[in-house]
């Protein structure tokens, strides 16, 4: 299962998006398929990783830096968010 369904299923994470008017059809993680390709990950039960979400609001863009948490075994994403930086140009 992508990273972006998992997120998705926290209520937390669904709100962030809310506060920032984001639709959730309109974020992307920045190197999700580099995050998952890791050929360590098949040893791990989790995975800590600093990332960069990207959302498209109808003020501009919105850069949310923080940590991902990923349990692998439990298909469980917490995203835990450091800062918020806003790009009020207009989105086409």
């Amino acid at each position: 299962m992508k990273l972006k369904e998992l997120l998705l299923n926290r209520f937390s994470f669904r709100e962030i998006l809310k506060s920032f008017s984001i639709d959730q059809a309109d974020f992307i993680i920045q190197d999700e398929e580099l995050i998952l390709s890791k050929e360590n990950l098949s040893n791990k039960e989790s995975i800590k990783e600093r990332v960069l979400i990207q959302g498209k609001g109808p003020s501009g863009i919105v850069n949310f830096f923080g940590t991902l948490h990923y349990n692998l075994l439990e298909g469980l994403a917490v995203f835990e968010l450091d800062s918020v930086e806003q790009n009020r140009a207009q989105v086409a």
